[in-house]
């Protein structure tokens, strides 16, 4: 959770940028570039999804997580709805019309990775059980995603849960896979990806060739949306291969391939804190990190991922005993 939070901070700034746009500004990422960082809507996303979990535990339904929508956003007034994505307020629209999940995920925007990225929560609660993680997160996911939407967050769900127990990244990330469609656009993004990183890695290219090498294996050239889920997540686990899982070069190389950078660096910043833990995460970015404040979700405001973390794991929380 605390990876998530990290890499969301570090990708904000360069959220849909291009590679040689964030150059320009900054040359190569390697630290926070503002001297506030902080999270967006993927931290308080996940938050939201986390505190579900901390009260339903594994009998959460689909009428749970639209009744929350409705109590934390759609019923409230959220303010500016700062940074949030297409798929939440594709969302949020419906279910102020009055639609019910599934059919309020029936928007323009299904496909998008606002479910990958408030996914890792349900690999926290669910660790060793990849099925449970991917059926938790899509259910939480059918109230704002259909499709690749749901196959994004439920890939990322099932590797943070396998991760839990100690595997390492490549049994991680392929026991993700392994609760997807073979076929699907998603996975086939994550292979290229995954192979693109590794090849990288072993024939010693630099940050930079490496960030090019898998950003051109699943970067759809001049599409213009950069939420799509299939391509963050598959950047996300191509910067982890790439990387062999150690946190710092995962996210670094997630934020500066560009697009969708938050969420890509959460979702990198995610798998590598759950493989390395706590330990792995640089003191200085993890002490960076706040409790959120509500910029996007008010009703989020002021609750810390670490809180969150702890009411999820096994040694504590209802649901866990």
């Amino acid at each position: 959770m605390l990876g998530l939070a990290v890499g969301d901070a570090l990708g904000a700034p360069a959220e849909n940028l291009k590679p040689s746009q964030i150059r320009e500004r900054w040359g190569r990422i390697k630290d926070f570039v503002t001297a506030d960082p902080a999270g967006t809507d993927d931290t308080e996303y996940a938050i939201l999804s986390g505190l579900l979990l901390a009260t339903h535990g594994s009998a959460l339904t689909v009428a749970d997580v639209e009744a929350a929508w409705h109590e934390w956003i759609a019923d409230i007034d959220e303010g500016p709805f700062r940074g949030a994505g297409f798929s939440e307020r594709g969302t949020l629209e419906n279910l102020r019309r009055g639609l019910a999940a599934p059919v309020s995920a029936q928007h323009r925007h299904a496909w998008s990775d606002g479910l990958a990225m408030r996914a890792a929560p349900f690999g926290v609660f669910a660790p060793g059980d990849s099925h449970e993680a991917a059926r938790l997160v899509a259910i939480d996911g059918s109230v704002s995603h259909d499709g690749e939407g749901l196959y994004g967050g439920q890939v990322v769900a099932a590797a943070v849960a396998t991760a839990m127990t100690g595997l390492g990244w490549h049994a991680s990330l392929h026991q993700g896979l392994m609760t997807i469609p073979e076929d699907s656009w998603t996975a086939r993004s994550i292979r290229r990806a995954m192979h693109a990183g590794t090849t990288a890695r072993l024939e010693g290219c630099s940050p930079l060739e490496t960030e090019r090498a898998v950003r051109s294996s699943v970067v759809v050239a001049g599409y213009p949306w950069t939420d799509l889920a299939p391509e963050a997540v598959g950047l996300a686990f191509g910067a982890v291969a790439a990387a062999e899982g150690d946190f710092v070069t995962s996210v670094l190389t997630a934020v500066n391939m560009g697009r969708d950078a938050d969420t890509t660096a959460a979702i990198a910043g995610a798998l590598a804190g759950t493989l390395g833990g706590a330990d792995v995460i640089p003191e200085a970015w993890a002490q960076a990190i706040g409790p959120v404040r509500g910029s996007c979700l008010p009703s989020m405001a002021g609750l810390h991922v670490l809180d969150i973390a702890d009411r999820l794991t096994p040694h504590s929380g209802e649901w866990a005993a």
